[in-house]
């Protein structure tokens, strides 16, 4: 596929919704033919596996791939001979590269790793042009929302970990290294950063769209309600965790404007939009969806999938070809009163847990993201889990990289934690190095970097 802008990318998202069902279908598999054949040729890792793979294959056909698998063969990955992994993890040790190129070419993002294993995600121009069309044309679910942000100036504020190379915060950074003026239109806060600090600059900013993590959201929410956050957005967006009922009210109530999400991952970008019946519509044109279960065999409609296996149409540079992914959906096509046409999934109802502390006079709640970035960006830390127990007790589970010590990486970042917990007034912490190693949970399979244990 030639390289595509972004108002070419626009117009080729707007056309798809003109298109009749046969139209699209036929336009999704000459879109896999050629994400499959350019593999084929360009992928070392991909030329084998599809060695065997007939030119009129079907889906089903090809492999899957999974994440383990693919990031030990990211150099034969990668469709590019002048990328390698070595490369780009160089790149990163300099924080202030992120939202910016590498070569000159391509975005690079890391994932939070569900599994325990975060990847490294390559954007070229093409698949970042296409995603920022995808957020443009269908992100806002109800007209008069967008109506709302217009008159209200469109000034977006978001609540994001700001510490590493998150697909949220980079793509923030992105646009505001390229276009600096539009600091007064566009703000990113830290969840590292003291809540009342972020409370502060949302005061000053004054954002006409809200948008950040729910468990960040919720701890806003608090602060509207006490009155010492007072901001009043057209619209809150949210996204990187579960949106419940619950606090998709709470939201609502507290700051008197519609709330939504959308369902997204760093390998695919942004999966399905949010109608007003809050149904999460596939962007089928660039995206396709097998939910599966453990053995990778297709689920029924309306049966929650174990998994499940997602295919990137738009990123040739490191193409993500049945790609498993750990969330359990439920695929829905039965008509939606919204009109649209597209299959729509049903989310798994998980969130993460806000760690609750004792401080000097009150309760100290914190967002667990936060926690993570500090420890995401300790460099001699392959893998951790933090998991925080009754009495201000946090217990540091640790795999170190080959050479590292668990004792040294364990007391920095044992001082990078209790910094951050300084700073957020908790003064009493116990931290300790763990002997358990980090591990999913037994039944769901489902990794959680931090949590709480009651």
């Amino acid at each position: 596929m030639k390289d595509v802008g972004l108002m070419s990318a626009i117009s080729m998202v707007y056309r798809y919704k003109k298109l009749r069902p046969h139209q699209q279908r036929e336009l999704q598999q000459h879109r896999l033919q050629q994400l499959v054949q350019h593999a084929r040729d360009k992928s070392p890792y991909f030329k084998e596996r599809y060695h065997d793979i007939p030119s009129d294959f079907k889906l089903k056909d090809l492999p899957p791939t999974n994440k383990l698998e693919m990031m030990g063969a990211f150099d034969r990955w990668v469709t590019a001979s002048d990328i390698s992994l070595e490369e780009i993890q160089s790149f990163m040790q300099n924080t202030d590269n992120i939202g910016r190129y590498f070569k000159e070419k391509y975005y690079v993002f890391t994932t939070s790793g569900s599994t325990g294993n975060p990847s490294v995600v390559l954007y070229d121009r093409t698949a970042n042009n296409i995603t920022s069309a995808i957020n443009l044309l269908r992100a806002i679910a109800r007209p008069q929302d967008l109506r709302r942000l217009l008159k209200k100036g469109f000034k977006s504020a978001g609540v994001y970990a700001t510490g590493g190379f998150y697909l949220g915060y980079s793509a923030i950074r992105s646009r505001l290294l390229k276009n600096p003026y539009k600091k007064s239109k566009l703000m990113a806060a830290s969840i590292l950063e003291p809540l009342p600090e972020i409370v502060k600059k949302l005061n000053s900013f004054q954002p006409a769209m809200l948008g950040g993590y729910p468990t960040a959201l919720e701890l806003l929410m608090e602060e509207q309600k006490r009155g010492s956050l007072n901001i009043s957005p057209a619209l809150i967006m949210t996204g990187g965790e579960y949106l419940s009922p619950e606090l998709r009210q709470g939201l609502s109530e507290a700051f008197s404007c519609y709330v939504q999400t959308s369902y997204s991952c760093t390998e695919g970008g942004t999966i399905a939009c949010e109608c007003p019946h809050q149904h999460f519509h596939i962007n089928e044109d660039w995206i396709i969806v097998e939910p599966v279960d453990k053995d990778n065999n297709p689920v029924a409609d309306g049966v929650q999938s174990h998994k499940l296996l997602l295919t990137n149409l738009a990123n040739f540079t490191q193409p993500f070809i049945r790609f498993e992914i750990t969330d359990r959906v439920i695929l829905h096509r039965e008509p939606c009163p919204c009109g649209s046409s597209a299959p729509w999934l049903e989310l798994e109802g998980r969130t993460d847990d806000i760690l609750t502390f004792k401080g000097l006079d009150r309760e100290i709640r914190i967002v667990p993201l936060a926690l993570y970035a500090l420890l995401k960006e300790q460099h001699a830390i392959l893998r951790f889990q933090l998991i925080s127990h009754p009495g201000n007790r946090l217990e540091l589970r640790l795999v170190c990289r080959e050479g590292a010590s668990r004792e040294a990486a364990f007391i920095k970042a044992s001082k990078v934690l209790r910094s951050y917990l300084n700073a957020n007034e908790i003064k009493d912490v116990e931290i300790y190095l763990s002997e358990e190693m980090p591990q999913p949970h037994p039944k769901s399979g489902k990794f959680k970097h931090v949590y709480k244990q009651e």
